[in-house]
């Protein structure tokens, strides 16, 4: 999961390079075009087959994994990139309201300090950094969240059912490439020289390896521990930002980035926690 997060915060990092000279509907393709020809390739050199047993599964993820990702491209154009991408990773917040009441799986209260501590987290980081005009990136980086926990949630149940990440992963590019497909071939574009373009081959690339660790790592590992590492992103990508763009953030958005990480450690310190005490129950 943690190389998963170098590459999504490297992602974020080629789409706010590409985003002056491509449409984020052109993105999104590209997005699932790239790595669907990468493992595309893969595939047909090991000679292995895409057809599942499983394909509810894999329409749930892709739908919300494609309205995630168009979503958390519209908020990296429209915000400062530390600041799109803590709110896309906002997503461990939601992953654990929808186990604790759509699949009714025990959460216990050390969890919804948590939540509590990284909705904080956020309100500290959106109040000192957002202008009235940036509020629609806002609500395009929660909806991210929502709808990365839905997909992480198909990605835990295809895991669950034995299907291989590069099947998944494939899948997903798929459904991207379809998504941004009619908007590519309606609208007239402007001819775009060799240097726009490695952007964009960073966002293909990345996004494929990314997807492909972050699916192997929900399904090897704990659903909420995994989650919450996720949220190294944010650290990765106010990195990169600082060091590509010199983005700083005031003292209180700072606290707020804080809180959203001590939030996910919390998450997984008590889940590894109930692990230990599940496995060794105490007569």
């Amino acid at each position: 999961m943690l190389a998963a997060s170098v590459l999504f915060a490297a992602m974020g990092v080629c789409v706010k390079l590409a985003s002056p000279q491509f449409a984020t509907a052109e993105l999104i393709f590209y997005r699932g075009f790239i790595a669907l020809l990468l493992i595309g390739a893969w595939m047909v050199w090991h000679r292995l087959s895409p057809v599942t047993r499983h394909l509810r599964s894999h329409l749930w993820r892709s739908v919300a994994g494609t309205v995630a990702l168009m979503a958390s491209f519209l908020a990296m154009t429209e915000l400062p990139l530390s600041t799109a991408v803590t709110l896309s990773y906002t997503s461990p917040l939601f992953l654990s309201l929808l186990l604790a009441f759509w699949l009714h799986e025990p959460v216990r209260r050390p969890i919804y300090l948590a939540l509590l501590l990284g909705f904080a987290g956020i309100v500290l980081l959106l109040q000192p950094t957002l202008n009235p005009a940036q509020w629609f990136g806002a609500v395009c980086g929660l909806a991210c969240g929502v709808m990365s926990a839905v997909a992480y949630l198909n990605v835990r149940t295809l895991g669950q059912l034995g299907e291989p990440a590069w099947r998944t992963v494939f899948i997903f590019s798929l459904a991207t490439t379809l998504a941004g497909l009619p908007w590519v071939l309606g609208s007239a574009h402007t001819p775009h020289d060799a240097s726009s373009w490695l952007p964009v081959l960073g966002i293909g690339g990345c996004g494929a390896l990314a997807q492909l660790c972050m699916t192997a790592a929900y399904k090897h590992g704990k659903t909420l521990s995994t989650a919450s590492l996720s949220y190294s992103t944010v650290v990765f990508s106010s990195l990169f930002a600082f060091l590509l763009w010199a983005e700083s953030l005031p003292l209180l958005a700072y606290l707020g980035v804080g809180l959203i990480i001590v939030a996910g450690v919390m998450a997984t310190a008590y889940s590894r926690q109930s692990e230990r005490a599940l496995a060794d129950p105490i007569d």
